[in-house]
């Protein structure tokens, strides 16, 4: 393994740039975080003397250039909003020619699951079919292909990491996030169903010292790897955990296929999730044997552990809510 060079998070507001600056800051190395507004980036980075703070306008060719110099490895975690996916593929063009153009070496793709479609058989290794039957999984398909196809091109070397769904402490966009909240509010957490089917889970915190050390690890590259959680679990269980440390019996609500059609009339989030329910239904496990061979033994949070650490963070988060001065009109 290598001492690399600077990185960039493209996309690092989210939860997921927090934790991969934080591993990037503690083993001592510069990075630059890269946003189109200037502000979640400074509340999340700007306490860190390793983070450079970059705005840019991913759909102007000279601001993603702009953006990309200097680097020697850009980790990609841009999002857009679910019912906009068809987004995804147009977007990575033009970031792969603009890191391209400004001479980046290598390339992380934080993809996800949706390309596999429906699993073939548990465990899913990397040679597990990539046949998505959802537009989702389509337009992930189109975004991971044209970072692999650009490995070997003008001299870059890319990576596709897959996760499953994850989760941790204060991660809104988690699926389990609103039954911390639940829990310690003791009111009844609204879930997707079904909630009693064995489903995959990764401890987002646990990603950052795999990423930072994918950065230097050159031989990793030109394919695409999994990174599993710790086994799997179900909602309910999830829920039964998290409301008993609050000393509570769980109150669910439990959404499922037929109800979230019935609500995406109004509600266009809800429908976009509709097609996406086969993954809640038909469990898709992701094998990471290929990754360990490769970096060594990964550290992965319990289950236990890591529900508790959420029940803890949304316990602190509701407490400072009710402790912040509420200003009267003068």
């Amino acid at each position: 393994m290598e001492t690399a060079g600077k990185v960039g998070l493209f996309g690092a507001a989210g939860a997921a740039g927090r934790i991969i600056g934080a591993a990037l800051g503690a083993a001592g190395r510069d990075y630059r975080v890269v946003g189109r507004s200037r502000e979640p980036l400074d509340a999340s980075f700007g306490h860190d003397p390793h983070a450079e703070i970059v705005t840019w306008n991913p759909d102007d060719p000279a601001s993603i250039r702009a953006a990309a110099a200097g680097l020697q490895t850009v980790i990609y975690l841009v999002g857009v909003p679910y019912d906009q996916f068809a987004k995804h593929p147009p977007l990575m063009e033009r970031t792969l020619a603009g890191v391209t153009a400004a001479g980046v070496e290598r390339f992380i793709l934080i993809g996800t699951v949706y390309p596999y479609g429906r699993a073939q058989a548990n465990p899913v290794t990397e040679i597990h079919p990539r046949e998505p039957h959802t537009f989702k999984g389509t337009m992930r398909l189109a975004q991971e292909n044209l970072v692999l196809d650009a490995h070997g091109r003008n001299n870059l070397s890319t990576l596709v990491l897959r996760l499953p769904d994850f989760y941790g402490p204060g991660i809104e966009r988690s699926l389990l996030n609103g039954v911390f909240d639940a829990a310690v509010s003791g009111k009844r957490a609204q879930m997707i169903g079904p909630v009693d089917v064995p489903h995959e889970f990764i401890y987002l915190p646990d990603i950052g010292p795999v990423v930072e050390k994918l950065t230097r690890t050159p031989q990793a590259y030109g394919r695409w790897l999994h990174l599993a959680g710790a086994g799997t679990i179900t909602q309910r269980e999830v829920a039964r955990h998290a409301y008993g440390l609050e000393g509570r019996e769980p109150k669910l609500m439990v959404a499922g296929k037929t109800m979230l059609r019935v609500v995406g009339l109004v509600n266009p989030l809800m429908r976009e999730l509709v097609e996406m329910n086969y993954l809640m239904t038909e469990p898709l496990v992701l094998d990471d044997t290929a990754l360990t061979q490769l970096i060594g033994p990964i550290a992965k949070t319990s289950y236990e552990e890591g529900i508790r650490r959420a029940v803890e963070a949304a316990r602190a988060g509701q407490q400072a809510k009710r402790e912040k001065p509420q200003h009267s009109a003068a």
